[in-house]
């Protein structure tokens, strides 16, 4: 059986841009799944705030995220990646926690250069690391690979915002030089930069994707043009989830009644069909 690294390297093999949307607990992992979606990205953003009621900023731990993305993995069949934040630490850290993702089920972990406690990319107060730290941490996320553990390395700079575009183009051409699988540099103001980080930087790169945040929300054609590979939508399902339950509370408050799935479709959204299937192969008598 292939492991979830050997899917997403064979996604990766593939021309054409990768479509993920982001998850922030195993139902919406199911549903990306479900809806054909090849992989997913559990987003640290989205999980501090539906596990936590927390904003990301570096509140969420890495015991919290790792067992967060335990459930994910075991939820569903497609490669994961996973937001690692800094790493929680130093180079040793990066390693535990690399290790910890590995084992959890995740399929690539991203790694960042931000200073901890990190924060949302498209939000204000960033700082990042020297590049010779983040270079340091990242060489320990790829050592954790090269010693054995079957996972892939993002790389994301969030240097564009704290320093200038040359400086986080330069880490993400180091990065790459490094071993990374995949790079990542955050939070691009302009199609051009976009466009200029593609034609730099080698290897398969990601564009993130936030509704209203600091990058451009390209179409997909236009970003496979460009040159990226993946397309990440991380917030989506977190945005669009708050949004219909603000209407449903409003609307029971209003006395009225909230449009919503019929019971049926319910119980099978949330696995009863497959339950009750396997109830009844197990009963007495059945063969």
């Amino acid at each position: 059986m292939p492991t979830p690294a050997d899917r997403l390297r064979a996604l990766l093999a593939q021309p054409g841009l990768l479509l993920m949307p982001g998850c922030h607990d195993a139902m919406s992992a199911q549903l990306i799944e479900q809806a054909g979606f090849p992989l997913a990205f559990m987003s640290g953003f989205a999980v501090s705030a539906a596990r936590l009621g927390l904003p990301d900023t570096g509140l969420i731990s890495y015991g919290e995220m790792v067992d967060q993305g335990r459930n994910l993995c075991n939820a569903v069949s497609i490669p994961i990646i996973g937001d690692g934040d800094t790493g929680f630490g130093n180079p040793l850290n990066v390693k535990r926690t690399v290790q910890g993702y590995a084992r959890a089920g995740f399929a690539c972990i991203m790694i960042e250069d931000q200073v901890m406690p990190k924060r949302c990319g498209h939000t204000r107060g960033k700082a990042v690391v020297p590049r010779e730290e983040a270079l340091m941490r990242l060489q320990a996320a790829v050592d954790v690979r090269n010693e054995g553990e079957d996972i892939l390395i993002m790389a994301r700079t969030d240097a564009r915002t704290t320093d200038n575009l040359n400086e986080a183009i330069a880490r993400c051409q180091a990065f790459a030089g490094m071993g990374a699988d995949i790079t990542f540099l955050e939070a691009p103001e302009s199609e051009a930069e976009m466009r200029r980080y593609c034609a730099e930087v080698p290897g398969p790169k990601m564009a993130n994707l936030i509704e209203f945040g600091k990058t451009p929300v390209l179409p997909p054609a236009q970003l496979e043009a460009i040159g990226y590979q993946i397309a990440v939508y991380p917030l989506t399902l977190l945005n669009v989830s708050i949004k219909a339950m603000r209407t449903a509370l409003a609307q029971i408050q209003q006395r009225q009644s909230p449009e919503v799935l019929d019971f049926q479709a319910l119980q099978a959204a949330v696995g009863f069909p497959e339950y009750y299937a396997g109830e009844a192969r197990y009963q007495c008598g059945h063969r």
